[in-house]
C-alpha cells in the first residue's frame, strides 16, 4: 500500500521576500518553504559544477581529496541509520565513479544477477567550513543568519563537562554546517533533525525528492511503544507494528539545482537524490525554536533516567550519569544547554542596553533590532522558567556563567559582536553593522553601571532573576507578556 501524499511545499522567490515576511510566514509558524534566487553568486556554483551541470568530482578530488569524511552505504541499515565508514574524499570520488561506470554498463548490457553489486555511497555531514575556512564556497542567506547554534560553536565547545567529551569531538561537534555529495539513487532515511533544530538545505547541483510529515502527525510513524520510528516510508510497513502509519498524510517536494529548502523544527522527512547531487546544509536554532530543543532534551532525559532507574540506589552520582548519557545520546545535556542559554541571555541584554543607551529606547531606526532582542529575552526567560519548573540543575553548586569574567573572555566578546552584526545585517541597519565591527567590550558595556552585571549564574532561577533585574532598570515593558 502506497503512502498518502496530499500537498506540496510552497515555492517563493527569495529575492522578493523580506526578512520580517520570512519570519512571520515560515519561521514563527514552523512551516516549510522552498526559496529560489538566492544562490546565483556562490563560488560553489562555479568550482563544484561542470559545464554540463554535473558534480565536478575531479575538482573535489584534486583540491580536497585528503579530507576524511563519513560515507553512508545507502543499501545497508545499521540501527536507525545507514551504515557509515570513514574514508578520504579521493576514495569516495573513486567509488562514485565506479558506481556510475557500473550503472552505465548495466544500462548498455544485461547485468548478471550473480555479479558483485556496488553499494550506493553518500558523503554526509562533511564539516567543510571548519576544514576550509579560507575557501568561501557560499554565503548564508540572511533568512538563516540568526543562528545561535553555530555562532556559539564558533567560540565555545558544546560540552562544559570534560567527562562528556566524545572521541573525535573536535570534528564531530565543531559546527553544524555540512556539505553532502550523493550519486543518483542515494538517500537519507526518515528522521527529524538533530536537537529538533531548523535546517536549510541548498542544491548546488542535482535534484532531490523530499517527503515531509507535519509534527502534529509524527506519532503515526512510531511503533505502539513510541520508541521506534519507521526507517523507510517506501518499505512494506507492518500495520501491527506501526498501526498509525497508513493514516499519515505527507507533503512532497522536488528540489531543483539553485533552490533552498527551509525545514522547520520537528518535521520528519525522507530525502532521495534523483540525480548526482551536491548540497549544503546547516542546522540551527534561535529564540523561535528554543522550546523545541528544550522539550527534546527533557524527553530524552526522562527516557535515559527510566532506562537506568534500577541502579539508582547503588549509584554514587545518579544524576551525573543521567546527564552524561543524555549528552552521549542527544548531543548535549541540561548543563550544556543552560550554559548556552546563559551566554546568549547576557549577550542579548548587553546589546539591548547598548542600543537603547546609544540610540534611544526602541525608537527610530534601531527599534526593530531592540524589539528582536527583547523577544529573544522573553523566549530565554520562558525556557528558563520551564527548566525551573522541572527542577533542572537544582542543587548545582558549580557556577555556569560569571558575568564579569565573561566580559573579560575574548570568546564572549567575539560572540557579542557577531550577534550584534547579525541583527544589524538581517534588519538592514548598515550603520549598526559598522558600529559593531569597530566596537570593543568596553564600548558595549557601561562598566560604571556594572552593579547590573555582578551576578553569578548557577540555576535557571538565577538566570530569571538576572534578566528581571537588568530589564527592570532598562525597559520594564520588555517581558510584560512572557
Amino acid at each position: 500500500m502506497g503512502i498518502n501524499i496530499k500537498g506540496e511545499i510552497e515555492r517563493v522567490n527569495g529575492k522578493e521576500l523580506s526578512y520580517i515576511e520570512f519570519v512571520d510566514r515560515y519561521m514563527e509558524k514552523n512551516k516549510p518553504v522552498v526559496l529560489t534566487g538566492l544562490m546565483d553568486h556562490w563560488r560553489a556554483h562555479t568550482d563544484w559544477v561542470t559545464l554540463h551541470s554535473q558534480p565536478n568530482f575531479q575538482f573535489f578530488s584534486t583540491h580536497f581529496g585528503a579530507s576524511k569524511v563519513q560515507v553512508a552505504d545507502c543499501d545497508t541499515r545499521e540501527f536507525t541509520d545507514q551504515k557509515r565508514e570513514e574514508m578520504l574524499v579521493s576514495d569516495f570520488i573513486a567509488r562514485c565513479l565506479l558506481e556510475e561506470a557500473s550503472a552505465v554498463q548495466c544500462n548498455n548490457e544485461t547485468c548478471s544477477s550473480n555479479g558483485a553489486s556496488v553499494s550506493i555511497p553518500y558523503l554526509k555531514d562533511w564539516h567543510f567550513v571548519k576544514e576550509y575556512p579560507e575557501y568561501v564556497a557560499y554565503e548564508t542567506p540572511r533568512f538563516f543568519c540568526d543562528d545561535w547554534l553555530n555562532l556559539y560553536l564558533d567560540n565555545f565547545k558544546i560540552h562544559i563537562d570534560s567527562d562528556t567529551q566524545q572521541p573525535n569531538e573536535e570534528i564531530c561537534c565543531s559546527d553544524y554546517r555540512f556539505v553532502y555529495i550523493g550519486v543518483k539513487g542515494s538517500w537519507t532515511p526518515l528522521h527529524a533533525d538533530v536537537f529538533r533544530s531548523y535546517s536549510w538545505s541548498s542544491n548546488v547541483c542535482g535534484k532531490k525528492r523530499w517527503l515531509f510529515l507535519d509534527p502534529s502527525q509524527c506519532h503515526l510513524i512510531f511503533d505502539r511503544n513510541m520508541k521506534n520510528c519507521v526507517y523507510n516510508i517506501f518499505d512494506e510497513v507492518s500495520n501491527s507494528k506501526f498501526p498509525g502509519f497508513s493514516r499519515a498524510i505527507w507533503l512532497e517536494c522536488t528540489q531543483d539545482a539553485g533552490e533552498i529548502i527551509f525545514v522547520p523544527s520537528g518535521w520528519y522527512h525522507q530525502v532521495h537524490n534523483l540525480e548526482d547531487t551536491i548540497s549544503i546544509n546547516h542546522n540551527w536554532f534561535n529564540a523561535y525554536n528554543l522550546s523545541w530543543v528544550w522539550n527534546l532534551l527533557l524527553r530524552d532525559y526522562n527516557e535515559a533516567k527510566d532506562y537506568i532507574e534500577d541502579i539508582k540506589d547503588i549509584c554514587d552520582d545518579f544524576e551525573g550519569l543521567c546527564q552524561r548519557n543524555l549528552a552521549a545520546n542527544t548531543g548535549m545535556n541540561f548543563y550544556d544547554f543552560f550554559t548556552f542559554m546563559s551566554y546568549f541571555t547576557v549577550a542579548n541584554l548587553v546589546l539591548l542596553r547598548y542600543i537603547n543607551r546609544r540610540y534611544g529606547s526602541t525608537t527610530g531606526s534601531s527599534s526593530t533590532i531592540a524589539q528582536h532582542l527583547s523577544m529573544n529575552l522573553g523566549c530565554l526567560r520562558k525556557t528558563a522558567s520551564e527548566m525551573k519548573h522541572v527542577r533542572a540543575l537544582e542543587g548545582n553548586h558549580n557556577c555556569v556563567v560569571d558575568i564579569i569574567k565573561a566580559f573579560e573572555d575574548p570568546r564572549f566578546s567575539k560572540l557579542c559582536m557577531h550577534v550584534g552584526r547579525t541583527y544589524a545585517m538581517v534588519h538592514e541597519q548598515s550603520h549598526l553593522v559598522s558600529d559593531f565591527e569597530s566596537s570593543t567590550m568596553s564600548d558595549l558595556v557601561d562598566f560604571s553601571d556594572s552593579k547590573s552585571y555582578t551576578s553569578q549564574i548557577y540555576t535557571p532561577e538565577d538566570l530569571i532573576q538576572f534578566i528581571d533585574n537588568v530589564v527592570a532598570e532598562e525597559e520594564p515593558s520588555v517581558l510584560r507578556d512572557t
